[in-house]
């Protein structure tokens, strides 16, 4: 059966939302050392790559 409309735009809502707090999380983590970043497992390169989107209310 087909998603509603109601439920197709709220999964684009949600959808929207992750990728905006996944920005907002890797521009916060880039302000931390390589070496720290290297402890949790994480590289400045992904970062800037998740990082490089546009904010709609920033």
């Amino acid at each position: 059966m087909a998603k509603s409309i109601f439920r197709n735009a709220f999964d684009r809502v949600v959808d929207a939302r992750r990728r905006e707090a996944d920005r907002y999380v890797s521009r916060a983590l880039l302000s931390l050392d390589d070496t720290t970043l290297a402890a949790i497992g994480r590289n400045r390169e992904e970062l800037h790559r998740v990082a490089k989107g546009s904010y709609s209310f920033w």
